[in-house]
């Protein structure tokens, strides 16, 4: 499988690491902690250097209880630091973090390669028809409801059936629009209770059915910490675990905070193939 960011074809049949760098003051994990240039900088230079083949930028925090912030300041918060990264990184390809079809556009302008959707359109009606006008390889997370409301939405027949015929429909939607780069991204933690996220990881293989890219964001989330009464800060010996195993099952992005822990499970896990 390929994805075509800025011209160059990026071969995804070996997995590659999504470094995240949120610009969010409130983010479970790291919320406040990139405040100036320098320390943009610094963290995007370490990832980098770690072997991050994306960094994703968040201006919006999607964790449960955010802060709601609008498309202004999301962009404000965004757009010079897509510009910064660029005049500094130049090969950098960027992933931008949002839902709203202006934010994204805009981001692309300023020189990102990639949009990530927590929504997969349904939060912004524009999303898929920009994403096709852009031509830019677009991630599509499993999510229901919003990011206030995603908890309450817990309720399914057959998880994993009822998300792969979820993408099923929304590729096949994006498809019909001109999309071609097409990224799932199973949504860990956003509308599925403790349980259910290991339900679905567990059976994870089976969205391979799907024949699309499987983006994985399981690093430092609850549903590994809360299981071992532990904190985000303490979760990276269980994110290694979940990503060996997400690895084992298919997926071909992991969106990190550790880059270089990712990187060596990638490296390991490779050295076992026949």
């Amino acid at each position: 499988m390929t994805i075509n960011c800025k011209g160059s074809l990026i071969d995804l049949s070996s997995p590659k690491i999504m470094g995240i760098l949120n610009l969010t003051p409130d983010s479970f994990y790291d919320g406040g902690q990139y405040k100036s240039e320098i320390q943009i900088l610094r963290q995007t230079e370490k990832m980098l250097s770690e072997g991050a083949d994306f960094i994703d930028l968040g201006g919006y925090s999607s964790r449960p209880g955010a802060k709601e912030v609008g498309a202004t300041e999301e962009c404000q918060r965004v757009l010079p630091v897509i510009e910064l990264i660029l005049k500094h990184f130049p090969e950098t390809l960027i992933s931008i973090d949002t839902f709203r079809s202006e934010v994204a556009e805009k981001s692309i302008g300023a020189g990102a390669a990639i949009i990530n959707d927590i929504s997969a359109g349904e939060l912004d009606q524009a999303m898929l028809s920009t994403a096709a006008k852009l031509q830019v390889p677009y991630i599509m997370m499993h999510m229901r409801g919003n990011p206030k409301t995603m908890q309450s939405l817990t309720q399914y027949q057959n998880l994993t059936q009822e998300i792969i015929f979820y993408f099923s429909k929304k590729i096949q939607q994006a498809r019909d629009l001109g999309l071609n780069d097409i990224i799932i991204d199973p949504g860990f933690g956003f509308a599925k209770s403790l349980s259910q996220n290991y339900t679905l990881l567990n059976e994870l293989a089976l969205l391979q059915q799907l024949q699309a890219p499987i983006l994985i964001g399981v690093s430092r989330k609850s549903m590994i910490y809360k299981l071992l009464d532990s904190n985000a800060q303490n979760a990276l010996n269980g994110t290694t675990v979940l990503h060996t195993l997400a690895l084992q099952k298919g997926a071909q992005i992991l969106r990190v905070h550790d880059v270089k822990e990712a990187k060596e499970c990638v490296r390991i896990l490779d050295q076992l193939k026949d």
